[in-house]
């Protein structure tokens, strides 16, 4: 095990890790807490707007500092991309100056700093979240709104020619084996490193359950699709209860749900009310049309659910297919809902998760790595 003795680490986060209820800050939250439980020093600091700051986080770090993130509209128009130029702090940098601790950057929103010549001979690690050229112009793809999907590819271009300040990094941790294999053709030093979350162990039930379940975020262009896909494609004429819940619907799926008497709408689950969605259903449906970072809300099926049906998108270098059921269109996912909803779910299926996920997405294991990058 890595000597931690008196080891102190930076980790600057593109926002207030806490509560961690989305998938980039679930990440940051539950690997600083990995690594404070291993004796590492955090100093922690965060770009804040619109999530409060947060005394849970005083637990994990010897020292919390937040930051204003810039949100006026001059950021759109400079040559860096929106989410790096808004998150361009002068006190950031002088703190992270005023010793030689080795620092963790979250995100490529994180990496501006890295332009400053005083950080040349820094230690500094890029956890990279995303593609993120990738990532918006797929949010652009989705997107209907027109000013809406003229800045998502605008992004996209821009985080397309930034991304090369990654070569002034000591070392790029991918979070897929797929972000892996690219970063990996473009750049040195990269390796990969599940991400961190919440699940110590498979709490997943044998036997059957009585619906399928979607869950997400349903303010996300992306779920919103699927939902619509779902309900439009699939559930349209297949005679199996459908709950959908997530975070704050459109009131226009509230209203379209009234005529659908087998699909259920609960909005804004609690933690312990999604838990027992999951935990409870027979199959879990998690779709997504953009083969990009990793979905956590896969993870939170495997570790509590039952049958996790997938479409190939969703699985992108998560290394995990083994343990879902492929559906990539309506007629499979048809198909595949009809037939699991016969089986029951055993616990040959239970150990076979345990096994797997207790290899490769084990927090304690994937921490011992990270500390022995932060050198």
């Amino acid at each position: 095990m890595p000597n931690t003795a008196e080891r102190h680490l930076h980790i600057v986060s593109f926002d207030v890790p806490w509560p961690a209820n989305y998938g980039g800050v679930i990440d940051v939250f539950y690997k600083l807490r990995a690594l404070a439980l291993k004796g590492i020093k955090i100093h922690l600091h965060a770009f804040e707007y619109g999530r409060e700051q947060a005394a849970e986080l005083e637990k994990y770090c010897v020292s919390v500092n937040y930051y204003k993130r810039d949100l006026s509209k001059k950021n759109l128009f400079t040559n860096l991309p929106y989410i790096v130029s808004s998150r361009n702090s002068s006190e950031l940098t002088e703190n992270l100056l005023n010793d030689n601790y080795p620092i963790l950057l979250e995100g490529l929103h994180s990496c501006l700093l890295m332009n400053d010549l005083r950080f040349n001979s820094r230690r500094i690690i890029v956890r990279a979240h995303n593609i993120e050229h990738e990532y918006y112009h797929h949010l652009a793809q989705a997107e209907s709104d027109i000013l809406k999907k003229y800045y998502y590819y605008n992004e996209a271009k821009k985080l397309k020619r930034f991304e090369s300040i990654l070569l002034r990094a000591s070392h790029i941790i991918a979070i897929s084996k797929k972000d892996e294999q690219y970063f990996a053709s473009l750049y040195d030093h990269v390796v990969f490193i599940p991400a961190f979350h919440p699940h110590r162990e498979v709490k997943s039930q044998t036997g059957k359950g009585e619906y399928v379940l979607y869950h997400g975020n349903l303010s996300v262009a992306e779920n919103k699709t699927a939902v619509k896909y779902l309900i439009d494609e699939v559930f349209n004429d297949l005679k199996v209860p459908l709950v959908i819940a997530g975070l704050n619907p459109q009131a226009t799926l509230v209203k379209q749900l009234e005529n659908h008497p087998t699909i259920r709408l609960i909005a804004n689950p609690t933690d312990e009310a999604l838990f027992e969605l999951i935990n409870n259903a027979h199959i879990s449906v998690s779709l997504t049309f953009q083969a990009t970072g990793l979905k956590l809300k896969l993870l939170n099926t495997l570790y509590n659910g039952r049958f996790s049906v997938v479409n190939d998108k969703m699985l992108s270098g998560s290394a995990v297919d083994e343990l879902c059921i492929l559906a990539n269109d309506a007629m499979s996912l048809k198909q595949q809902i009809k037939r699991l909803m016969r089986r029951s779910f055993s616990n040959k299926e239970i150990e076979r998760r345990k096994k797997k996920l207790e290899l490769l997405y084990h927090n304690g294991q994937n921490v011992n790595r990270l500390i022995e990058l932060i050198g």
